[in-house]
């Protein structure tokens, strides 16, 4: 396996399968296909407001969006870099940010007070940001102190965590990270502390500390804030040396084992490529892993006639298969689901905020209380200042 960030088989295999997937570790109904393209008219209708905003307005895309969307973004890339993006063009009133809610709330602490970030569709959340709430978090760090360990625990969360979780761990001295930059981030971390404890993706922050950076399975230990303590005794606690919390991204969480070595059978001489969300035993079997961006620069780069199973979201597997006809790209899964929160942002509710700015309105603007965004920009500064 190289560390970084697939098949013969149809392009057909990127459309959506139908089925369940109980093993996965949210089980998952395929709908089936791709719901159909929005009524042409709404083209030209964004096309219209976008030029009536001019300047004024600046439009954002993550990776993971659906084409019609991408089609209207100024820029493209994962949440991180979408946020500095935005901080970049501070002549920008609105930033409408074409992705979920944790993404815009890091917008709105980047950008002046004088920008307004606007997410077309509020129901566009993170199952995994969703998965550590504060009072949920408090309550840990709240049992580190009863346990005399707190002064050795440094918190770090991934970038797909919500202003008030980034804000704890600004208050505590943490840092945020990447999927690119996490092992920086944790070796940061252990010259401050003896401890990590990891927000909110469990998968990330194991497969740094073994991968990455040596550490044992068993040095890890799984605070599951559903169950009493934690899950965890005292032992487990002061033993630890990575507390991982118990959470994961639906979408990379469903990518199995199984689904590799079927497609290492189905496709001789087949690359696996996946992302670090992938659970422990997908990332160990695969030959590379990385960030997004990094998924992308390896397709970019990899040489014409090779096969590759991509193990990341569908929209963005679909739309590298198609930029790479003369290489073999496939959805690792035979069962595919894209992003279902980040496909709540189609081309309707995208045309519909446009429309309100042109109209004086600001739509489902994006606010972050001065208290949790200067503490997450502590958090965020830390690790802009990483080497």
């Amino acid at each position: 396996m190289t560390w970084a960030e697939p098949s013969s088989t149809a392009t057909a295999l990127l459309l959506l399968g139908r089925g369940t997937d109980p093993d996965t570790e949210k089980g998952v109904e395929c709908p089936g296909d791709l719901p159909a393209p929005s009524d042409p008219d709404l083209v030209e209708r964004a096309r219209a407001a976008k030029a009536a905003l001019g300047d004024r307005v600046f439009v954002l895309g993550h990776h993971y969006q659906r084409d019609e969307v991408i089609q209207f973004a100024d820029v493209t890339g994962d949440s991180f870099k979408l946020a500095r993006e935005a901080a970049a063009r501070p002549d920008a009133e609105f930033i409408v940010f074409c992705g979920v809610h944790f993404m815009a709330e890091s917008a709105d602490i980047l950008t002046t007070d004088a920008q307004r970030v606007v997410l077309p569709d509020l129901a566009a959340g993170c199952s995994m940001a969703d998965m550590a709430v504060l009072a949920q978090v408090e309550k840990a760090w709240e049992r580190f102190a009863s346990l005399g360990i707190a002064s050795e625990v440094v918190p770090v969360t991934y970038m797909n965590s919500s202003a008030d979780i980034k804000g704890f761990v600004g208050r505590n001295d943490g840092v945020v990270c990447t999927s690119s930059n996490a092992e920086t981030a944790l070796r940061w971390s252990f010259e401050q502390g003896t401890k990590v404890f990891f927000l909110p993706d469990q998968h990330l922050g194991r497969n740094t500390a073994v991968l990455k950076m040596g550490f044992e399975l068993a040095d890890c230990v799984l605070y599951d804030p559903h169950r009493p303590g934690g899950g965890l005794t005292d032992e487990q606690l002061r033993g630890a040396k990575v507390i991982l919390w118990k959470g994961h991204c639906s979408v990379h969480g469903r990518f199995s084992l199984d689904a590799v070595e079927d497609v290492r059978a189905r496709v001789p001489g087949v690359n696996v490529l996946v992302h670090p969300e992938c659970r422990h035993e997908v990332v160990t079997a695969a030959d590379f892993v990385g960030s997004t961006e990094y998924i992308i620069r390896v397709i970019d780069e990899a040489p014409a006639g090779s096969a590759w199973a991509v193990g990341t979201e569908l929209n963005l597997v679909r739309r590298l298969a198609l930029a790479h006809p003369d290489k073999q790209i496939t959805f690792l899964e035979r069962n595919v689901c894209y992003c279902s929160t980040m496909n709540r942002i189609d081309l309707p509710h995208l045309v519909w905020a446009l429309e309100e700015l042109v109209a004086g309105r600001v739509p489902n603007q994006i606010t972050v209380d001065a208290s949790t965004a200067h503490y997450a920009r502590v958090a965020l500064d830390r690790m802009l200042a990483l080497p």
